[in-house]
This record gives C-alpha cells, structure tokens and sequence, in this order.
C-alpha cells in the first residue's frame, strides 16, 4: 500500500514532460519505497528533496510576510538585518524571469516589482510586504501584495557537480526525506513537526526506505543550521532550490 505521485508545471507547453514520462517516474517513485520500515528514535542529520526544500523557503516567506508580522505573530518579527541563515546563504527575487512561473511586471495592487535581495550573507534584508501591511509597519510596500515572484535560494558553497548523490554522500548517514504529511508548522513559535517518509542512508548510499516517522526541530534553528545545498534544483514551482541538508534533526521512530 504505498504510493507517490509526480507532475510537470511549465509556462510553455513545448517544455512539459511527456505524460509517459511523468508516469513512469510517478511508478518508480512509489515502488521505491515497497518494503518501507520504521525506524528507531535518533537524532541525525536530514536531507530534504528539491521540491520539499522549496516548501522550507516557503516557510521563510510566510514568516516575514506583512500580516505576520504586524499582527506579531511571527517567530522573526523584527528579523530585518538579522543573522537568520548561515552566512553561505542568499535567497533572491526576480520578478523578470522568462517564463518564470512567478513572473510579473506588478503585483495584485499594481505596484511596480523589481529583482532585489531578500536574504544577503544570511541576513535578511528584505520582507514581503503589500501596501496595507507596509503602512501597519511604518515601512514601505515591497510590491509583494499577493506573493513573492521567482524566488531562488542558494548557497555560496554549491558546486557543479553537487547532483543528489553529491548530495546523499555529504549527509553520509541520516534521513533523506521524499514525503511530508500533516501540517505541524507553528509560525508564531517557529516549532516544525511533521510526519514524513523517505530513505535511511549509510555512508552516502540509500539503505533502505523508511515510513511512520515524524521529524521535528524549530524553523529557527533549522534556517541556521543548513550545512548544503544541492544543484539539484527543480522548477516545481515559482520557488527554486536544491535540495537541503539540515545538520541535526530529532526523528521520532519506534
């Protein structure tokens, strides 16, 4: 009784994945984790998917978003300038991509956008911000009224050759996660737990799949503690990003 799924999400039709393609990887992604298993209770190193990863940065956005902020409810209220991330880090915007999934020449108020930095060295330097959430916080809009516009995370210390199996053998031994399930984000505390499924992997191989986990830690100290990032980015959606190495998790097993 396992399953997984897959989809292609492009601006131009020319560029989505054949349905047979999609399929196939759907069935190898689901009979991948035939024989999945639990596993003890430890704390080690984890491995988020590209795609799981861009849902880490999403966690960001929503964090230093307006009207969480300006309702306090926010565990980085008063975060601009501050050391979130390892200095190793930038997250940028670029409403100008072609065919960027996020693309746009103003937001839903009509304000003008602009590429711009939203993490610098770690620090942030910039919210997200829509007119009406600007003024609650004596700042200007960001042109953000709507959402963010093709963001990309990347660290200074990705090569190349930093594909996932670059990847897997710098987690060396610890939890790749493919699958997250439930919503146990508290943004007002920063606390994240969630049930998840994916691979034990040993010594930078896969070992086995593993399910009826949950793995937990706080935002905050999860945005600092990001050791790598992968080159192995996927265009699922209007966020880009590699996969991520968390140095140190809590996974919760049998």
């Amino acid at each position: 009784m396992q399953r997984d799924s897959w989809y292609s999400s492009e601006r131009d039709a020319a560029h989505l994945a054949t349905p047979e393609a999609v399929g196939r990887y759907a069935a190898e992604r689901a009979l991948s984790r035939l024989g999945a298993r639990k596993i003890a209770t430890t704390e080690c190193p984890v491995l988020f998917e590209s795609p799981l990863a861009a849902g880490l940065l999403g966690s960001f956005v929503q964090a230093v978003s307006g009207g969480a902020l300006y309702r306090k409810s926010s565990f980085l209220v008063d975060s601009l300038g501050t050391q979130v991330f390892p200095r190793h880090i930038d997250i940028a915007e670029d409403p100008f991509v072609l065919q960027g999934k996020g693309s746009s020449p103003f937001d839903d108020e009509g304000v003008r956008v602009a590429p711009r930095k939203v993490v610098e060295g770690g620090r942030v330097a910039g919210y997200f911000l829509s007119s009406y959430s600007a003024r609650k916080l004596g700042m200007r809009t960001t042109g953000n009224a709507g959402g963010s516009h093709n963001l990309t995370l990347l660290s200074h210390r990705t090569r190349p050759g930093d594909d996932l199996n670059a990847m897997l053998k710098k987690l060396g031994t610890g939890l790749f996660v493919t699958d997250l399930m439930g919503q146990g984000v508290n943004y007002v505390t920063g606390d994240y737990s969630r049930g998840a499924g994916g691979f034990w992997v040993e010594n930078g191989e896969i070992a086995y799949p593993v399910q009826e986990i949950t793995i937990a830690g706080n935002l905050k100290a999860m945005f600092k503690a990001i050791a790598a990032v992968g080159a192995d980015a996927y265009g699922y959606g209007a966020k880009t990003v590699g996969s991520i190495l968390i140095e140190r998790m809590t996974v919760a097993g049998s």
